[in-house]
């Protein structure tokens, strides 16, 4: 009658009715705190749920949505409140049906019937709080490259402190609390807003466009930068100063070469659909759901799809270099993950990973076993090996003996400088030789590491809290030529983070390609859910 599964076997009914009988001291407790039907309701449907079932029976059954008291009305009203608008956070609302809900509160007549009913309402509450306060997906089901351990909370301690709180604020305080959150989720009902009046108009029919041209696809254009937030209006018909600066501001906001002339590239963006934009800024909040725990007043803010690291302090960027990441194939994009950072090493020698000593080296040393020169064939015992008296071709990937390394010079792969936060997918920051690829826009070329284009001030900064003159110190040590492990006197927390939206402090949305495809997958999985796009009129 009331939607609740109703599949409970004889033996848990019997153990359940029997805990809360026990619970009560029921040969000596008064006829009041007898077992009635409302509890007997309650014992029933809350055996289906270890949690509820555990809640109710430490609280001997009492109600706490369905009673007649003023707090009772309270958390109804609040629970109600926040799962009718659980769209603004980009929930699932059919998940916790609101509207049915109301109607099997108007419908309840008996004490079995607010039995049930009391039992469906902690059910719904604790699936909405743990929906918004950790997200509505396990990330590792959506993409193996996302290994992000989710900080979940225990679903009784949700029941419990929420009876001792004020529901209102109880409610509040579930969101996550980092100010992006709160950004993105404006970001996302003026989009819903801007979607209801049609999105951004017409697309622009022109395959690029430049400054002094002229013409309808200029004109459409200016229009779709007007509409967009990024030019003022204006009745010119030329691509002229505004219309360039306009653009050259679009394209920061999308890590495009602010060049001002609307290329392929510039082009594909501007005439990217605003679903495809709210779809990204939706998954973004359910990313921030992912982390909602402290970051550290000091944390390293790595955004793959932005190809950047950033030193944050205190909420603040105190500095940034641009960076380059894992290849977009098979096990060479970079995973999602939080950690610590322990130490640097400068003058690093880099232990070539058995994956690429055995796939990418052990071919070239059977073809020509003098083959990378540059790089040392080590024993079990850490003996470089004489390569003249090696037989490689009768190794495979599986049996083959050797490890590989290269010690430390300015050719090295890591460059002269690596920043290590041990972690068992072997991801680290990096230096390199390979300078050229930071001035591409699209970086995506290591094996899974973050190589960093200023790794030497990225050093500075994280040594300027221990060291008088940074500089010098860490100089001092390069200059030695020798490896040395310099640790950090207060560890550091990274985050590797994929966002393809984001909003800067001053409030401008930014978007980034879904370089590896995992923000389609989560948008995918939150769509099963019952996530679904909407527009807000008014």
């Amino acid at each position: 009658m009331f939607g609740i599964r109703s599949n409970l076997t004889a033996r848990a009914l019997f153990t359940a009715l029997t805990l809360f009988v026990l619970s009560l001291g029921f040969s000596a407790a008064p006829a009041s705190a007898q077992v009635t039907a409302f509890k007997q309701a309650v014992a029933e449907a809350a055996a289906q749920d270890e949690d509820i079932a555990a809640f109710y029976q430490a609280n001997q059954y009492t109600a706490i949505w369905t009673g007649k008291g003023n707090k009772d009305r309270q958390r109804r009203d609040a629970l109600l409140n926040a799962v009718t608008r659980a769209g603004d956070h980009g929930l699932p609302v059919s998940r916790y049906n609101p509207d049915q809900l109301k109607a099997l509160l108007k419908q309840a007549r008996s004490p079995r019937d607010r039995g049930a009913i009391e039992v469906e309402m902690s059910r719904i509450f604790l699936q909405y709080a743990r929906d918004l306060q950790t997200g509505v997906l396990t990330p590792s089901k959506v993409d193996s490259g996302i290994v992000r351990d989710v900080p979940l909370r225990d679903r009784v301690s949700y029941l419990t402190n929420f009876t001792k709180s004020s529901p209102k604020r109880f409610f509040q305080a579930l969101a996550p609390t980092a100010p992006e959150y709160a950004r993105l989720m404006k970001a996302k009902l003026l989009l819903e807003r801007q979607l209801a009046k049609g999105g951004w108009g017409q697309s622009v029919p022109a395959k690029s466009l430049k400054p002094g041209q002229s013409g309808n696809a200029v004109v459409i254009l200016r229009n779709r930068l007007q509409s967009m937030g990024y030019l003022n209006r204006s009745s010119s018909q030329t691509y002229d100063a505004a219309m360039q600066s306009a653009m050259q501001q679009f394209q920061i906001s999308r890590g495009l070469n602010p060049d001002g002339v609307a290329g392929p590239g510039s082009m594909a963006q501007l005439n990217r659909p605003i679903e495809a934009q709210l779809q990204a800024i939706m998954v973004a909040m359910e990313r921030e759901r992912w982390m909602n725990r402290p970051r550290g007043e000091r944390h390293i803010w790595v955004n793959l799809t932005d190809f950047t690291a950033a030193i944050m302090d205190n909420g603040k960027v105190t500095f940034k270099t641009r960076s380059v990441i894992g290849k977009n194939q098979g096990d060479r994009r970079s995973p999602e993950f939080s950690d610590v950072m322990e130490y640097m090493v400068i003058n690093p020698t880099w232990h070539v990973p058995r994956s690429i000593a055995t796939k990418e080296y052990l071919p070239l040393l059977q073809a020509n076993p003098n083959a990378v020169g540059h790089l040392r064939i080590v024993d079990s015992k850490g003996r470089t090996v004489n390569r003249g008296s090696v037989n490689f071709s009768q190794y495979s990937a599986r049996t083959f003996p050797f490890a590989i390394k290269q010690p430390p010079s300015e050719r090295n792969a890591l460059g002269l400088v690596k920043f290590m936060f041990p972690n068992k997918y072997n991801i680290y920051l990096h230096d390199t030789p390979a300078k050229n690829l930071f001035t591409r826009e699209m970086r995506a070329y290591s094996h899974g590491c973050i190589r960093l284009q200023q790794p030497f001030d990225f050093a500075y900064q994280i040594l300027s809290k221990q060291e008088r003159d940074p500089k010098a110190f860490f100089h001092s040590v390069l200059d030695q030529g020798a490896e040395k492990y310099v640790y950090l006197d207060a560890p550091v927390p990274v985050h590797i983070v994929y966002r393809t939206a984001f909003v800067t402090a001053d409030g401008r949305v930014n978007f980034r390609p879904d370089i590896y495809g995992r923000d389609a997958k989560v948008f995918a999985a939150l769509s099963d859910a019952g996530v679904r796009l909407r527009a807000v009129g008014g």
